[in-house]
């Protein structure tokens, strides 16, 4: 009888690592972007929440606040907050659903798509400025990588 394959169990190493583990280094590198971006919408008078909002209801008109919040990733109270001050600065506009009144649905105003094409050409030019030197291969094999790692922890 043939034995069983049995994957060996990795022991914990006895020193330091020799090279920074993937995970770590991904994580620090999502803060030092996240960080560069957040700038970059700060100086067009924007933020990753305001821009990632605005986006959502560019992508599809007349969006309920929960189709929002799902969109945007973010729970409903969070949204809530945020859909407020948009609100105060005259950027969308909140509407019950005349087909069924518990709905809410958000749409922007001229001053929320001017703000909107503001943070764009921001985004727009950060993702330049992140892909400089960089061929579309090179690109492509990153976004795979990515994807893997993202599929070895969505499956564990």
């Amino acid at each position: 009888m043939a034995a069983s394959a049995k994957q060996p169990t990795a022991s914990p190493p006895s020193g330091p690592p020799t090279a920074e583990p993937v995970g770590r280094a991904v994580s620090s590198t999502a803060k030092v972007l996240s960080r560069a971006f957040e700038r970059e919408l700060a100086e067009a008078d924007g933020s990753q929440p305001v821009w990632l909002i605005l986006l959502a209801l560019k992508q599809q008109d007349w969006r309920t606040q929960q189709d929002l919040a799902a969109a945007v990733g973010i729970e409903g109270p969070t949204l809530t907050h945020h859909l407020d001050g948009l609100d105060k600065a005259g950027l969308i506009v909140r509407v019950r659903d005349p087909k069924d009144r518990r709905a809410v649905r958000v749409e922007l105003t001229d001053a929320g798509d001017k703000l909107f094409r503001r943070l764009a050409k921001a985004a727009i030019g950060f993702d330049q400025r992140l892909r400089a030197g960089l061929s579309d291969e090179e690109l492509g094999e990153f976004r795979r990588v990515l994807g893997r790692l993202r599929d070895n922890v969505a499956s564990a």
